[in-house]
């Protein structure tokens, strides 16, 4: 363990507003937020940052980091904006590989596949992307540089999960507010969801992850809650008002940790709930939507970041030791958050 200072980051009382409002701006409603009653977590349980994590950054400079990934073997996969997007670490944090110069327009998130595949969303290039772990480009989901919304096309997809069958299931979800369905050749099988408040409806389906039972998990955004489905785009529960989810990772222990920020009100004149976010929170569920741990981050918009801080965060991912890794959009870096019990 490396040594010198690493603030500890506490857990922090939030306090909730009294109402949200929870659609797009096509279908705008209003609704009241319940009481939240966060649990009491052990504060002898939390994170403390990791300054000087990693080692040897790569001298491509990052950008906003939007999706981290840890694979088997405990490698950090990260996509940045930058020149060069996706740059791999050791849990050491040395430089491993990079690539993906050239290829992107505006990387959205990164997700690992069941064996090892690299998948990545581009929402402003409309389509999603299958990698081997070398940069080697695999296949292509959707028309570059055509948005859409049939079985071709999408419009600003978001984020990418693949089955151990091999199948894909993308969160299209920066205008077409829906969950596609492709197999394991990309061919399209089936969507569900559409712009709406209701049960299976979606207002900006931002990330996508899959549990070990094989339902989905959709951070549906503008509407502060989780969605949860079958495969079959069959609606099973929500979890309303936990927060405003911009990331929703699920570990193989099937841990539920989720990024974003408390729920707020609409804002007049934005296309997107909570911006800009007025805190930072991780949260930790199980399966059955039980809250189990949660923590508040220091937040900040300034020009200069500390260590420990964060500036919208966007990527999240857990390491097997329970290790967090949050990226930022506006803080443009990903930090190692060490788990302290």
């Amino acid at each position: 363990m490396r040594k010198g200072p690493r603030p500890i980051l506490l857990v922090a009382v939030i306090s909730l507003i009294a109402g949200t409002t929870i659609c797009g701006p096509d279908t705008c409603a209003q609704e009241a937020i319940p009481p939240v009653d966060y649990p009491r977590v052990n504060l002898s349980t939390g994170y403390r940052v990791d300054p000087t994590w990693p080692e040897g950054k790569s001298t491509y400079a990052w950008k906003a980091m939007a999706g981290i990934a840890v694979d088997d073997s405990g490698l950090v996969w990260t996509l940045n904006r930058g020149e060069m997007p996706v740059q791999v670490y050791s849990p050491e944090g040395k430089l491993v590989r990079q690539w993906g110069e050239g290829q992107f327009i505006s990387p959205h998130q990164l997700s690992i596949g069941p064996r090892g595949d690299i998948w990545i969303a581009d929402s402003k290039k409309h389509v999603v992307y299958k990698f081997a772990p070398s940069g080697e480009l695999l296949l292509t989901i959707g028309v570059p540089n055509e948005p859409g919304e049939d079985d071709k096309h999408f419009k600003r997809p978001t984020d990418a999960v693949e089955t151990p069958a091999g199948d894909v299931f993308i969160s299209d979800g920066y205008r077409n507010n829906r969950v596609v369905h492709c197999d394991a050749k990309g061919r399209f099988v089936k969507t569900f969801g559409k712009l709406g408040v209701n049960p299976g409806q979606f207002s900006l389906p931002h990330s996508i992850a899959l549990d070990s039972q094989g339902r989905l998990y959709v951070a549906d955004r503008n509407n502060a809650r989780v969605q949860v489905f079958d495969q079959d785009g069959k609606f099973l529960t929500e979890w309303r008002n936990r927060c405003v989810p911009w990331t929703v990772r699920i570990t193989a222990k099937d841990e539920v940790y989720i990024c974003g920020s408390s729920p707020s009100h609409w804002r007049e004149g934005n296309l997107q709930v909570g911006i800009p976010p007025k805190d930072q929170l991780v949260m930790k569920f199980d399966t059955n939507g039980n809250l189990q741990h949660w923590w508040s981050f220091p937040f900040t918009q300034a020009d200069t970041w500390k260590p420990g801080e964060l500036s919208w965060v966007h990527g999240i991912a857990v390491d097997a030791k329970g290790n967090l890794y949050l990226g930022d959009v506006t803080g443009q870096r990903v930090q190692r958050f060490e788990l302290v019990e």
